[in-house]
């Protein structure tokens, strides 16, 4: 009589752990996006009348639809749970972005959410490239 309710414990284990693993790997997802568009919006963002005098300044519109278009171009852009956020800091800016983790296995159990919200926040800054 043991063995069918083990077999059965073993089954919503590996179900927990799969949608665990799921929401990690959008977590993750969401990091790399987050990261990337930080990285584009700080270099195409930069002011070019300022980089003529030879000094760095962000100009926060461009800052903002390079993160808006580097955000849509990609595959994950139908999973976001609200538009990018960008703050711009004196080093540099922070993209935010929030995204839909959805559940494979917990929808049959009645009662549960079917996903979370994961959120990633990245930092760029754009450094001198000389020695």
């Amino acid at each position: 009589m043991l063995m069918p309710a083990g077999v059965l414990i073993v089954l919503v284990l590996a179900s927990i752990a799969v949608d665990m693993a799921l929401v990690q790997l959008r977590q993750r997802q969401a990091y790399d996006l987050a990261a990337a568009a930080a990285n584009d919006a700080v270099t195409a963002g930069a002011d070019p009348v300022a980089l003529r005098r030879g000094e760095y300044r962000l100009d926060a519109d461009a800052a903002e639809s390079v993160v808006a278009t580097a955000v849509q171009a990609s595959a994950l852009a139908g999973s976001l749970a609200a538009p990018p956020t960008v703050d711009i800091t004196a080093e540099g800016l922070v993209v935010t972005i929030s995204m839909t983790a959805d559940y494979v296995f917990a929808g049959v159990i009645p009662g549960t959410p079917d996903g979370t919200t994961v959120t990633a926040t990245a930092t760029a800054t754009a450094e001198d490239g000389t020695p």
